[in-house]
Formats: structure tokens, sequence, C-alpha cells
């Protein structure tokens, strides 16, 4: 199972707003790497109690506000294992909270050698900006029937990922 979230490049510095009404739009812009607390998922699914690590990877977001909308939408990252979750992840800013909200196919995994069962599911991911640059959250999935049947929740967090600086070469 793999879970894919959105990250927005714009410049060098990453930028992630949690705008008043009055203020300029949110944005959420940058190269983040989002974490997944997968070690310790909870929920009344199987695949809560499966033991997990933790996992991240680096995402690039980016925003456009329209019509009194902001999304931000990941333009570049790894592309997901499961072929059923909808690409590009696009996040709608939502109470003060970058929030997507998807359908697709779990892929109940039962052991190795036995395979995997395949049953709709939901999920809300929702990223909060906080003072420090960071997003923390929430990401919580209803699978629909199948031996995975119930949800999974796991926290989530997002940290900027800060270019090199001007003149070391890494190379």
């Amino acid at each position: 199972m793999t879970f894919v979230a959105a990250v927005v490049a714009v410049g060098l510095a990453p930028m992630v707003s949690a705008a008043p009404a009055h203020a300029a739009d949110p944005a959420w812009n940058g190269v983040y790497s989002l974490k997944r607390f997968a070690a310790s998922k909870t929920g009344t699914s199987l695949a809560a109690r499966q033991a997990e690590p933790d996992f991240s990877d680096d995402y690039t977001f980016t925003t456009s506000c329209d019509g009194g909308t902001c999304v931000a939408t990941v333009i570049d990252g790894p592309k997901p294992a499961n072929p059923t979750l909808p690409q590009p992840p696009r996040y709608t800013w939502e109470a003060g909270s970058w929030v997507h909200r998807y359908d697709w196919q779990w892929d109940c995994w039962q052991g190795a050698g036995v395979p995997k069962v395949w049953r709709p599911a939901t999920s809300v991911a929702t990223y909060a900006p906080q003072g420090d640059g960071t997003l923390k959250g929430v990401w919580r999935t209803t699978i629909d029937g199948g031996p995975c049947d119930g949800t999974v929740v796991m926290n989530v967090a997002a940290y900027p990922v800060t270019p090199p600086a001007p003149g070391w070469n890494l190379s």
C-alpha cells in the first residue's frame, strides 16, 4: 500500500501559509518530505494491526487559487505503487488545513504468497500548517469489505526540504 501526498515548488524557498481571510491566499509551495507514521497506525482493519515501518518521500507542491478555492497540487514526486490512487494528488484549503479526499482500491496484504484482495476505500488526508513551517495531520481510510474491512488511521507530517546553500556543490 502506498500513500501519495502533494508538495509545490516555487523558487528556492518553500512556503506554507495559513492566511487569515483578509490576507493573501494560502499557499503550499516547494519541496516537502511527507512522512507517514505507519508504525503507530490505529483502526479497526486488519491492515491497522499489520507491522509496517514509518516511511517518507519528497514531493513538490504548487498552489493555485481560483474563485475563492485554493488547491495545492503535487507536480513532482515518486509514482504510487498502487495504480488506483488518483493522480496528481490535490489538496484543497478548508478551514485552516490542506485536505485531500479520494476514492481508490485498497490492496489488502495477507502475507507472503497470498494474493492481495482489492476493495473500495475512501481516504481523507489533512495537513495543518504549523508555526515552524511544517504541516501535521492525520490520514484516515475506510476500507469497504474483504479481509481488511474497517478503518486505518495514521499521523502524517510534511517537512520543508531546504535546498543546499549557494556555493555548495554536493555532487
